[in-house]
């Protein structure tokens, strides 16, 4: 018997599940979403075959159709016919649930009132990011770091690789003094100046550096280090 033409057997710039790790979900076609879904084909089709035929219709047909209709398709049965369905209804349940407002960091009083109730109190000094669109809009929130009672080794590698994934256009960074006192040591100052230089070189601005502590914050924007 003729075994399914596995997706594995193409170069793997045109596997969907690489290019999706490769460049998001987003730049896939819907036959490609779909054949994710489904994982593999039948006898001689693969699972990208399959995917054709079931969004001839369009998506909004395959939407519509009932588990029953779908597990009696040619290479889907049960389980996908199971899977598909659950995906578009997730989709649906997405489109129609109401987008939380992102907070919006404006000045550096407003990363620092976000971040004191967050990490003023830690036992342990953390440093994190705050990934910004290009409205200065909060993408991503990320610990990068933790350190032990007195330190946090950081290095710019870090903090710009999570820059990079959250397709971050600005970057506000930040750590806990667990001592209770924000102000910055020379070292906080050194990397400060070291992140900032990173950010220029990758085209991710660095906005500021808070340092947050029991009795407050310190931004080392308005100090003028930035």
């Amino acid at each position: 018997m003729t075994r399914p033409a596995p997706l594995a057997s193409l170069p793997p710039e045109d596997r969907p599940r690489e290019r999706l790790a490769d460049r998001g979900a987003a730049a896939l076609s819907s036959r490609e979403l779909v054949a994710i879904l489904l994982g593999t084909g039948y006898v001689s089709h693969s699972a990208l075959d399959v995917a054709d035929r079931l969004i001839a219709g369009g998506l909004r047909d395959l939407a519509g159709r009932s588990l029953a209709e779908l597990e009696r398709e040619p290479g889907v049965g049960r389980a996908k016919a199971a899977r598909l369905l659950a995906a578009l209804e997730l989709g649906a349940r997405v489109a129609s649930e109401p987008r939380a407002l992102s907070p919006v960091f404006k000045a550096p009083g407003d990363a620092g009132r976000y971040l004191l109730p967050r990490y003023g109190s830690r036992p342990v000094e953390a440093f994190g990011i705050l990934a910004l669109d290009v409205r200065h809009r909060l993408k991503r929130e990320a610990v990068v770091s933790v350190g032990c009672l007195t330190s946090s080794l950081v290095h710019p590698r870090e903090v710009f690789q999570e820059a990079v994934l959250s397709r971050a256009a600005a970057l506000i960074v930040f750590h806990n003094h667990p001592s209770g006192d924000p102000e910055p040591s020379s070292e906080d100052l050194a990397l400060t100046r070291r992140l900032a230089a990173a950010g220029a070189l990758m085209g991710i601005e660095l906005l500021d550096h808070v340092i947050v502590g029991a009795a407050g914050w310190v931004s080392l924007k308005e100090r003028g280090v930035l």
